[in-house]
């Protein structure tokens, strides 16, 4: 089994003979973790739950962690789903990599598409699962937003969508979101959308898969699933804590499954993780941090401002060379959107000639940042 290096891998190789600017305090704008505190009502919850550390965690994950989820799902988007709808998950790392390998186990010669660029774990479960793979290519020319022709699309088991998109930034609407829904059950496949960026919206808030399958009719979510997580929205990535829910019949082979994987929460994560799943101010306060950044963006680069995410897809001339710059003359660390992408069968990536800029930092040090950039470009 070879799987392809990790993006920060290839990065690291990438400067690794290369000399930083010795007069500029470093700034890591790669990795799509938030720099901020985990609020404080997060981190109380949790120590004051240490003393069940003696206890074993359920596999299924204990009751008041299952509400706090459907409760959010209720909550945001507007859908009812049942304890059987759902299953909670160490963070959605694991379930992104371990679903498809489960679900896909038993096909003869397994198809999975998913969309091009890509969070790698979506290439590394193809990979275990001995999938072929299809690109849903995302570029300017499509508005990146996936397009596949159907002849493709029968032959696939699993489709993954990721929406809000990393790192291209982009939203589908709820319409747009309805018609993936009308073509899973069409025909016949399992349609994954990763929202672990819904909750980072800048203004509008974004739909869920969920609620475009109730929109068209599908309201017991046949061959639909979500996948979302309190990492972003909670500045909480430690807590691991995340869900898939969607089709009952499909979850219910699934937590057999997982009973053997042995990636239960323990249980004082699983009691911050409900706190923070109830609690909404503290994500209007992250949302309104993300925003002026953006708005900064906006003002000192002259890009768009993204409906969604907290990432800047920024196109260059050459993002490798421009990556080399950033870092030996402003000690600046991007990624070239090339290594989030693979190319296709037409000799097309789509990540070339792009930079993913995250935006995880206060106000004072992107700011920072986006100036270095400028001058860079210039």
């Amino acid at each position: 089994m070879r799987f392809e290096p990790y993006p920060f891998e290839k990065l690291n190789t990438l400067l690794a003979d290369i000399a930083p600017n010795p007069e500029l305090d470093p700034i890591l704008l790669t990795i799509g973790e938030p720099q901020f505190e985990t609020p404080a009502f997060i981190q109380n919850a949790l120590k004051e739950s240490t003393p069940l550390l003696k206890k074993y965690p359920k596999t299924a994950g204990e009751e008041y962690l299952r509400d706090s989820m459907r409760n959010f799902l209720s909550r945001r988007f507007g859908v009812t789903v049942s304890n059987a709808q759902l299953v909670p998950s160490f963070g959605t790392r694991e379930v992104l990599f371990n679903f498809p390998q489960y679900f896909l186990f038993d096909k003869k010669e397994p198809v999975i598409a998913f969309t091009n660029p890509f969070y790698q774990i979506y290439e590394g479960a193809a990979i275990a699962s001995r999938a072929k793979m299809h690109f849903l290519n995302l570029d300017e020319s499509n508005g990146y937003r996936p397009e596949m022709d159907e002849a493709r699309l029968k032959e696939c088991d699993l489709v993954i969508l990721n929406f809000p998109n990393n790192p291209t930034a982009s939203c589908l609407s709820l319409e747009e979101l309805g018609e993936w829904v009308k073509l899973a059950l069409k025909h016949d496949f399992v349609l994954v959308n990763d929202e672990c960026y819904s909750e980072i919206y800048t203004d509008k808030a974004v739909p869920s898969l969920l609620e475009a399958s109730v929109h068209v009719g599908n309201s017991d979510y046949t061959n639909v699933l979500v996948i979302n997580s309190i990492s972003k929205r909670s500045s909480a990535p430690g807590l691991r804590s995340g869900f898939i829910a969607g089709d009952a019949e499909i979850l219910k082979g699934y937590m057999e499954y997982r009973t053997y994987v042995g990636a239960a929460s323990p249980l004082p994560l699983q009691m911050a993780a409900a706190a923070a799943w109830d609690e909404e101010e503290h994500v209007e306060r992250s949302r309104a941090v993300y925003r002026r950044n953006f708005e900064l963006a906006q003002e000192i680069l002259g890009v768009a401002m993204p409906e969604a995410t907290f990432y800047i897809w920024l196109k260059v001339d050459d993002a490798i060379e421009m990556t080399k710059k950033l870092y030996r003359d402003y000690n600046l660390k991007v990624l070239p959107g090339e290594y989030l992408a693979r190319t296709d069968e037409k000799g097309e990536n789509p990540g070339r000639g792009y930079l993913r800029i995250a935006l995880v930092e206060n106000e004072a040090k992107t700011k920072e940042a986006l100036l270095r950039i400028k001058e860079a470009l210039a």
